[in-house]
């Protein structure tokens, strides 16, 4: 048997998304978790023995400076992407850093020059883009199945039992608009592209973040609706309708596991199992452009990580946002 030449993997930022993601690289082959760095040194040793870990940091500096470690995975606060993957790029890692890129538009710009000046791959963590309904569905827009796409409609919200923690802290980015509102905005970016309008209000939490935010994004011949919040539910379904038929993507969309195809009031559905709770196909890019000397990834490329953001930040300057 051929053997396979593990991927050695790194992650920052030791909280729930970093835990679910280490499970998921235990399912890929060439994946191997190596070191995890904590700034609680007792966070990181825990970590480590959860996810059978050799290695873990009391210091994120020690991590970037291990040898063994090819590409490190960030899951920190938002307001610490932009130093931690710089640097971490300027000590010869490669990166996977989670969305959003940044709290601005120049930092996520900062970002990709760090990665084109030192050839290291970098690519921001949009897990959706390769769950594989996700891409089977935006292939099926493409080749014009539901004809021209004339308007989408997404959501995100659920009620959070923890405002007084990083979600509300506006120092650390929080708010609905950057913790969940980038996936709605994510999934109008990849059905429509970029907008020539965007209107946007909120209701905030007494530490100025938004606890939720509406949105109605205008395109030439198109709209979307779309919604995030942290203190109502919503059922987490997305359609996206076009002149020819709709694709009614399951719940929750946004790690879906199948959609539906309505044309002619005909359903047809579609079920596809994502592989563990979905993170393992970001990685599996991730490596397959390693592979490759690929500097970032086809599927969700640097200027689609720069033009959402832009979209991002125009929400915020309509809402009044300030980090």
């Amino acid at each position: 048997m051929e053997k396979i030449n593990k991927i050695r993997w790194g992650i920052i930022g030791l909280g729930n998304i970093a835990n679910q993601f280490a499970k998921d690289l235990k399912l890929i082959d060439e994946a191997k978790l190596t070191s995890v760095a904590s700034r609680d040194v007792h966070k990181a040793k825990q970590f480590a023995k959860e996810h059978d870990c050799n290695k873990f940091y009391g210091s994120y500096d020690e991590i970037f400076k291990d040898d063994q470690v090819d590409i490190i995975y960030i899951a920190t606060p938002h307001d610490s992407h932009a130093e931690l993957s710089i640097k971490a790029m300027e000590n010869g890692k490669h990166v996977l850093c989670e969305k959003p890129l940044s709290l601005s538009y120049d930092d996520a710009l900062k970002m990709i020059e760090t990665s084109k000046r030192h050839n290291k791959f970098f690519m921001e963590a949009f897990w959706t883009r390769f769950i594989p309904s996700i891409r089977e569905l935006l292939s099926k827009v493409k080749n014009g199945d539901i004809g021209e796409v004339k308007y989408v409609n997404a959501d995100f919200a659920f009620i959070n039992r923890e405002l007084g923690t990083r979600l509300t802290d506006k120092k650390l980015g929080g708010g609905a608009l950057y913790d969940i509102g980038v996936y709605p905005l994510f999934l109008s970016y990849v059905t429509l592209g970029i907008p020539k309008e965007i209107i946007a209000k909120s209701i905030y939490h007494t530490t100025g973040v938004d606890l939720q935010t509406t949105m109605i994004l205008q395109y030439e011949s198109a709209q979307a609706v779309l919604h995030a919040g942290l203190v109502s539910a919503s059922d987490m379904k997305a359609t996206v309708s076009g002149t020819k038929g709709r694709i009614d993507v399951n719940s929750p969309w946004f790690m879906t596991e199948g959609y539906s195809i309505i044309e002619n009031e005909q359903e047809e559905k579609f079920n596809i199992p994502n592989i563990g709770k979905g993170y393992a196909h970001e990685a599996i890019e991730c490596h397959d452009c390693i592979k490759d000397n690929q500097i970032e990834s086809k599927l969700w490329s640097h200027q689609n990580s720069l033009e959402l953001s832009k979209i991002v930040e125009e929400v915020k300057n309509q809402i009044g946002l300030e980090f």
